[in-house]
């Protein structure tokens, strides 16, 4: 794969992943930016983020993951990393209750610090490990309806869901960007007509869009 770092784009959307201690927020991201797994896998130490360049239509979309650690002791560092985020994926373990039922936690600290109109996934991952299930793939589920979440089940490890997961994120806050653009490119047709003039930030929706390079 291609340094997504160096190549052009035509966005750039932040994202960050969310969720209790090894529940397998690197792992999902290492899966999804590399292609790599790693059993080995160390607690991440406050805030790591990775890129991947996805095409969209006829748009080459950055997204960079923010991989937040889900350690206590670490929150109130991470916590400045919602700002900006367009989409979140919020990850508990399907074989340890306990991440599954700190998923409101999680969701009221999204929407403590993120955007009121973040994209979020919900995330049961580890599902090759069913044998050792203590979460229902309906109870997951049921939980994102409740919160108006997309949802699906996943294994890093296998590589199960992991692209369509982190795809569907993008997607929607793809569509979403290109409708706020449109919008306010409509409200500027509207301003002109009337005489008036109004400016246009992408910053508004935090996208980034370049003629060359989105990376800086």
């Amino acid at each position: 794969m291609a340094d997504s770092y160096d190549e052009e784009c035509d966005y750039l959307f932040k994202a960050v992943l969310i969720g209790d201690s090894a529940v397998g927020k690197s792992n999902l991201l290492s899966r999804f930016a590399t292609d790599e797994f790693r059993l080995d896998s160390k607690p991440t130490i406050g805030v790591e983020f990775a890129y991947r360049n996805v095409k969209i239509g006829d748009k080459v979309i950055k997204a960079q993951i923010w991989d937040t650690a889900g350690q206590e002791r670490f929150r109130a560092i991470t916590s400045s990393y919602y700002r900006g985020a367009l989409g979140a994926v919020l990850v508990y373990d399907i074989t340890r209750r306990t991440t599954f039922e700190n998923v409101k936690k999680w969701m009221h600290e999204l929407r403590q610090f993120g955007n009121s109109d973040i994209v979020v996934v919900l995330v049961g991952n580890k599902s090759d490990l069913t044998q050792f299930r203590q979460v229902s793939e309906e109870e997951g589920r049921n939980l994102a309806e409740s919160h108006g979440l997309f949802f699906m089940e996943t294994s890093a490890m296998q590589n199960l869901n992991v692209e369509e997961a982190f795809l569907r994120m993008i997607t929607k806050i793809h569509e979403i960007t290109s409708k706020k653009y449109l919008d306010s490119k409509l409200n500027d047709n509207i301003g002109s007509l009337k005489g008036g003039k109004e400016i246009i930030s992408l910053d508004e929706v935090t996208a980034t869009k370049q003629s060359n390079n989105c990376c800086y």
